[in-house]
């Protein structure tokens, strides 16, 4: 019988971790306001309102941001999108792993960047903010750079002085006819982050 107990109470740490490494947290940047929707900065909110409606899901407002959540081959993917505004996105970014009790290495975080032409694709490991001010305070707040990022690609085609009316510009006609088909991919890449692993998805999608 003691034997029994020990053994019972031994395994449940184990348990936890099992069902801990089976959880997401997928954070797409944006600012909230209906100014800000259809910009090329809000594109981590773009995706996530993608799968979310293709798998039929509803987000609901929660602490610091608007979350759904996703059941996929055993695994539960958190999708967040933050009401921090961008500059202050680590805020909802910790609180939600540690609330949920979730690794370091399975938070996705979804992100544009000028330095990729439209659509490119790029996943990495960790990285510098590269001067984006969503993951500079994320890094500040969980005090690493040793995340996943998902940089989707929104080009620089702005003239000197204009940036911050590109980034929060609305995209243009031809880039509207080529978003369907990223943000498929861009589905894809949650799903087979969680199911495969980071490594797969970096092979299978990066400069795609």
């Amino acid at each position: 019988m003691i034997k029994w107990i020990i053994k019972l109470f031994s395994s449940t740490p184990k348990e936890e971790n099992i069902d801990n490494m089976k959880k997401y947290l997928i954070v797409g940047l944006g600012n909230i306001g209906a100014e800000y929707v259809n910009t090329r900065h809000n594109i981590g909110f773009k995706v996530l309102d993608f799968l979310a409606k293709k798998e039929g899901l509803s987000f609901k407002t929660v602490k610091l941001g608007s979350m759904a959540e996703y059941k996929f081959k055993g695994r539960t993917f958190f999708l967040l999108k933050p009401n921090t505004y961008m500059n202050l996105s680590g805020k909802a970014v910790k609180y939600w792993m540690d609330k949920e009790n979730i690794p370091l290495e399975n938070i996705l975080v979804i992100t544009d960047d000028l330095n990729l032409s439209f659509g490119t694709i790029r996943i990495k490991p960790k990285g510098s903010d590269g001067g984006h001010n969503g993951l500079k305070n994320i890094n500040l707040v969980l005090n690493t750079q040793q995340y996943t990022r998902f940089r989707f690609g929104i080009s620089d085609q702005f003239k000197k002085g204009q940036q911050i009316d590109y980034v929060l510009g609305e995209w243009n006609e031809e880039e509207e006819s080529k978003l369907p088909e990223r943000l498929e991919t861009s589905a894809e890449i949650i799903k087979t982050f969680g199911t495969a692993g980071l490594e797969n998805t970096m092979t299978t999608f990066n400069g795609k």
